[in-house]
């Protein structure tokens, strides 16, 4: 068997395998060749690393094993015995390797550490293809290096405190590696995502000019923008985007999306968590002139009725809408909003909202609104019962997406009565349904001939359910 197959052939195999561990033992103990041609064929890895001096050789040498990676992902397991000090220098250590040993990478998430200006230029130099990067930095953050990245589209960046690291910007400063801020440059960068962000961090405002192109921008954890020369580039660059995602910025929420109703009219898809104001949100729905077509918000106590009047009046072209945890909603307003999504909303998500339990009739009515939902998304609504969710599902039949993980009160009718309704369904989330056993799923899953995933528990799963998967390629997640 080990030499009937050519080279060509089997790489082409491994990589379809899954990538999971036991694809990798498996094939090492068919022969040497074998896990060979296996390594040279991957294109992905994803490691956990233990910040001990041992780590630094073990990487180099299990790298070298691998020449085809196009992507990488380093994470680095905490350790509060190691000093600022020594994490920065095992992170510089790890990144030189990957820098020397993949070459051709095309994504890059390195979160071992925060890193150097000096290093992030040493690996430009080495991987010049990187069109993905996801990296943290300590304080003063810098940006200029981002010119040597020539094709770069996504940039990920996570702050840390600075402390510590004075001697390490004050080498960088004499070395000419923080660049002018006085000169424009124009990247390529189309996704940005920024978190840890400070009012009085003053290194932003090079970035914002300098991001012409950017579609998909993404805010975790900020309190600002950058210093007060920021703010205007940082509108300026509001102008072209499509996608926003604001979470636990509650401090700047409100400008932010003001200045997206002023500036942006490109607007596709916004996400604001944990943040905001009751007026503000109000004021953007009101004003904005986009064409939004997805909308997810999770604001437990700043959401209410009359911003889901406002979305029906203002958001008329919406196909998705995600809620989550929305404490203050009642029927009347998410009726309303049915009414207004009739003919267009194809994904709905209602996760935690306590008007899905607390108000009788309401799921029925939305499903009798919403016959083209295509996802719908019911999750840990733990009071849920048979009666409501069925009363919806009879409506609708073009469901290919549905989640109810962790609604504890559904049982075998609700699985009983998908496979009956929803004859399109492809995806499926039951996990910690307790209510659902395992007799339930196995109904499920020989009776819904669309299906190509389910999510359960693994002691759910009968022999039967792990066969009939097997053969017809139905992926089960446990």
């Amino acid at each position: 068997m080990d030499h009937m197959l050519c080279d060509e052939l089997l790489e082409e195999i491994f990589q379809r395998l899954p990538p999971i561990p036991s694809s990798s033992l498996s094939v090492s103990l068919v022969s040497k060749r074998w896990l060979h041609l296996y390594r040279t064929s991957k294109t992905f890895l994803s490691l956990r690393l233990s910040p001990h001096n041992s780590t630094i050789p073990s990487l180099a040498s299990f790298l070298s094993h691998y020449p085809s990676l196009l992507s990488l992902s380093l994470l680095l397991s905490s350790d509060p015995t190691i000093t600022i000090t020594s994490a920065t220098t095992f992170s510089e250590h790890l990144l030189l390797i990957v820098s020397t040993f993949c070459s051709k990478l095309q994504t890059l998430r390195f979160m071992a550490g925060p890193v150097s200006v000096s290093s992030l230029n040493s690996l430009s130099l080495n991987c010049s293809h990187l069109t993905s990067l996801c990296i943290n930095l300590f304080r003063p953050i810098l940006f200029m290096w981002v010119v040597k990245f020539p094709v770069l589209k996504e940039l990920s960046i996570f702050v840390s405190s600075g402390d510590g690291v004075e001697q390490a910007t004050e080498f960088e400063r004499e070395n000419g590696l923080w660049g002018n801020e006085d000169f424009d440059a124009e990247l390529g960068l189309e996704s940005l995502c920024l978190s840890g962000i400070r009012a009085d961090d003053w290194g932003l405002g090079w970035l914002w000019r300098s991001c012409k192109k950017l579609k998909k921008l993404q805010l975790k954890s900020c309190e600002g923008v950058g210093d007060g020369g920021s703010f205007l580039s940082f509108v300026r660059c509001l102008q072209g985007l499509e996608e926003v995602e604001l979470r636990t910025c509650r401090s700047i929420v409100d400008g932010v999306l003001l200045k997206l109703a002023e500036n942006c009219n490109s607007l596709s898809s916004l996400l604001v968590y944990d943040g905001g104001s009751r007026e503000g949100l109000l004021r953007f729905i009101s004003q904005c002139n986009c064409n939004l077509q997805k909308l997810d918000l999770r604001l437990p106590l700043d959401l209410h009725n009359d911003h889901l009047t406002a979305v029906a009046l203002n958001f008329r072209g919406l196909s998705s809408i995600r809620l989550q945890s929305c404490c203050l909603v009642t029927g009347e307003g998410l009726k309303a909003l049915g009414i207004a999504m009739s003919s267009g909303l194809e994904e709905l998500a209602l996760i935690n909202c306590d008007v899905v339990e607390r108000e009788q009739g309401l799921l029925a009515t939305l499903g009798q609104n919403l016959r083209q939902l295509r996802k719908l998304d019911l999750s840990y609504n733990e009071m849920l019962l048979d009666k409501e969710f069925i009363s919806m599902l009879v409506s609708c039949n073009c469901l290919v997406d549905l989640r109810l993980r962790g609604c504890k009160g559904l049982t075998k009718a609700a699985l009983v009565s998908m496979f009956k309704s929803c004859k399109r369904l492809e995806n499926v989330d039951i996990m910690h349904c307790r209510g659902i056993e395992a007799e339930a799923v196995e109904l499920l899953v020989l009776n819904s001939p669309q299906l190509r995933q389910v999510q359960v528990e693994e002691s759910k799963l009968s022999d039967v359910v792990r066969t009939w998967a097997s053969n017809k390629l139905i992926e089960v997640v446990v």
